[in-house]
């Protein structure tokens, strides 16, 4: 039976299961049994790459997109350049009955700090 030069080479040619090695002389199908001899087989290389993104496909994870976000202002004094005004995000970073976290960005010298 002829097959493809391409990366077939190690499935069976009539329902697509991969060849299993059984003896030196050939490699079968498990599934109906067809067989192909080791000699064109043997020596042949599959290779190739499998991205970031293939796998999160097929994992089904999808990227959250990062968007620019207007932060917030206050006042609130910079403690590197006195500055007084600052940028400011919250965020849950203990147990839930805890307080947020505060971060700073000083909109002068954009050094930030945080409140705990």
């Amino acid at each position: 039976m002829g097959y493809s030069s391409g990366r077939d080479f190690m499935f069976c040619n009539l329902c697509g299961t991969m060849l299993v090695m059984h003896s030196p002389k050939y490699a079968e199908c498990p599934s109906c049994e067809f067989r192909r001899k080791a000699k064109d087989i043997i020596g042949r290389e599959i290779s190739y790459t499998v991205s970031a993104e293939d796998i999160k496909r097929e994992l089904g994870i999808s990227q959250i997109s990062e968007e620019k976000v207007e932060l917030s202002k206050i006042k609130k004094k910079c403690e590197k350049c006195g500055n007084d005004e600052a940028s400011y995000y919250t965020r849950q970073m203990r147990s839930a009955d805890e307080g947020q976290t505060t971060f700073y960005t000083c909109t002068k010298c954009l050094h930030q700090f945080q409140d705990n």
